[in-house]
């Protein structure tokens, strides 16, 4: 739906009918005309009557029609608004979430500070990877892993025997095993 193209279409619709309703009225009043030429007898005064009445509810019919397409043609501007309105929301829309993109793409790519990643995007076509690789001091390196492999504690929820532990310590420490 074309906002503009819609209310183009309205007033060409109103100017046609204007037109219209301009020529039944031009023709009533040349009825109008011809009744009063007519002459002074009574059928010219019914005919005069007639036409008079013929004009004036064309004239009632015009203004009607008019007043119908004037209200259609501020619907149609109401939409057209309202189309426009929509229309600004979804490119708001579609802006921030190109920009939320943009940032989650440079977070996950490693970047020290996304808005100065950001400000310098442009720069290298809006490619993260261009700009990795122009600007490395911009993004971290990337984590180390975490270490992999055995402590020597114990596992924290291995069940552990308390009385085994206490022997073996007495026994590296040389102490007897008695307890005193």
């Amino acid at each position: 739906m074309e906002g503009g193209n819609d209310g183009a279409a309205a007033q060409a619709q109103v100017a046609g009918q204007q037109a219209e309703a301009g020529d039944q009225a031009a023709q009533a009043q040349a009825t109008v005309a011809r009744a009063d030429r007519g002459g002074s007898g009574g059928e010219g005064g019914d005919a005069l009557e007639r036409a008079r009445t013929d004009y004036e509810a064309a004239l009632k019919e015009r203004d009607e029609r008019i007043a119908a397409l004037e209200g259609e043609i501020a619907e149609a501007a109401k939409t057209a608004e309202s189309a426009e309105a929509l229309r600004k929301e979804m490119d708001e829309l579609r802006r921030r979430g190109d920009e939320e993109r943009v940032g989650f793409e440079l977070q996950i790519a490693g970047a020290r500070n996304v808005k100065a990643a950001r400000a310098l995007l442009s720069d290298y076509d809006n490619d993260v990877d261009k700009l990795k690789a122009a600007e490395p001091w911009l993004f971290s390196a990337s984590p180390a892993p975490a270490p992999a492999g055995a402590t020597g504690l114990p596992n924290a929820g291995a069940a552990t025997d308390e009385g085994a532990q206490m022997r073996r310590w007495r026994r590296i420490a040389g102490l007897s095993e008695d307890k005193e």
